[in-house]
């Protein structure tokens, strides 16, 4: 498959991923705004519609100023509307968008990925070690959280999909000495990557800030500078709790960018802009879908013409 067939592919996929947030934001949008100019209440409506489609008080209100210094140049329909809301989207997303890079010397670069139980994590970490295969990297996994067999076994078995090598131990299992092993292999077999999964237990938050810290501190005397990325996993159709998520994940974790995944399952998506409004983090990739291409780099102006429905 050509570049430019697998990007147009990608493109297509991200839209109708999209389409049910895009949708959402248009049905809110639809009785606001009609042909002609529009007043103030009508601009109070769309920045209470722009607010219900998740993408919170800060950006809702920039957009609206936008549309604001629009009407003013002649009138506005929706067309018009969308293509504002993507502008101002883009450019609150553009500065953040950053692909993972490996630039660890010596290797191995070594990225620990947090997150809630449930948010996709384990599947997300398979699907990055593959878009760092496709650019001719080694991978070795660490399947770190070590309390939920279901996730061992579960990277076990991408592991064996994608030949990769997954350490881990047994049910229970120190994780930051799993941490320990994996660096060691990694290092005896010239792996240029090591992902980390880790445990999401919230319900404990001074524990799973103690073994998180313990499994960076003993990673960062394994290597200075390790972990060079901690990527936090969000889950699109938790909407707004995603914003706690990023907050009680950067206390705990010391996150430094941001995955997000199942934008194709909700109508929920405009949250990964008040998230980068709100904490401006960096953001990687987004996912909207379970095959492993479905995770791809971050995008943001084709990612916020998807949400607003704009032409491209």
């Amino acid at each position: 498959m050509s570049d430019v067939t697998e990007k147009t592919g990608w493109l297509q996929r991200m839209r109708s991923g999209l389409s049910r947030s895009s949708e959402k934001l248009a049905q809110n949008l639809t009785f606001l705004v009609g042909g002609g100019r529009i007043g103030e209440e009508e601009l109070e409506a769309i920045e209470e519609a722009l607010i219900a489609a998740d993408l919170g008080p800060a950006v809702a209100a920039r957009i609206v100023a936008r549309l604001a210094e629009a009407r003013l140049a002649g009138d506005i329909d929706m067309a018009r509307v969308r293509e504002v809301a993507a502008d101002e989207i883009e450019a609150i997303l553009k500065p953040l968008a950053k692909p993972l890079h490996v630039t660890a010397f010596p290797r191995p670069h070594v990225i620990l990925v947090v997150g809630v139980n449930g948010t996709g994590k384990t599947t997300t970490i398979a699907k990055l070690a593959h878009i760092f295969q496709e650019d001719d990297y080694s991978v070795l996994m660490a399947a770190g959280d070590t309390f939920r067999a279901a996730a061992v076994e579960q990277l076990k078995v991408w592991g064996e999909r994608l030949s990769i090598p997954v350490i881990s131990g047994k049910e229970g299992a120190d994780a930051a000495g799993l941490a320990f092993t994996a660096m060691e292999q990694a290092r005896a077999s010239g792996r240029d990557v090591m992902l980390v999964d880790t445990a999401g237990r919230l319900q404990n938050k001074a524990g799973l800030m103690d073994e998180l810290a313990k499994v960076r501190r003993v990673l960062g005397k394994q290597a200075p500078g390790a972990p060079h990325d901690t990527i936090l996993v969000l889950d699109a159709t938790t909407g707004q709790n995603a914003l706690s998520q990023v907050e009680i994940f950067r206390e705990v974790a010391g996150v430094t960018g941001l995955v997000m995944t199942k934008l194709d399952g909700t109508a929920r998506g405009g949250v990964l802009v008040a998230a980068a409004e709100k904490f401006g983090l960096p953001i990687h990739a987004i996912g909207v879908g379970e095959r492993l291409g479905d995770l791809r780099p971050f995008d943001p102006r084709s990612f916020a013409r998807a949400l607003t429905g704009a032409g491209e």
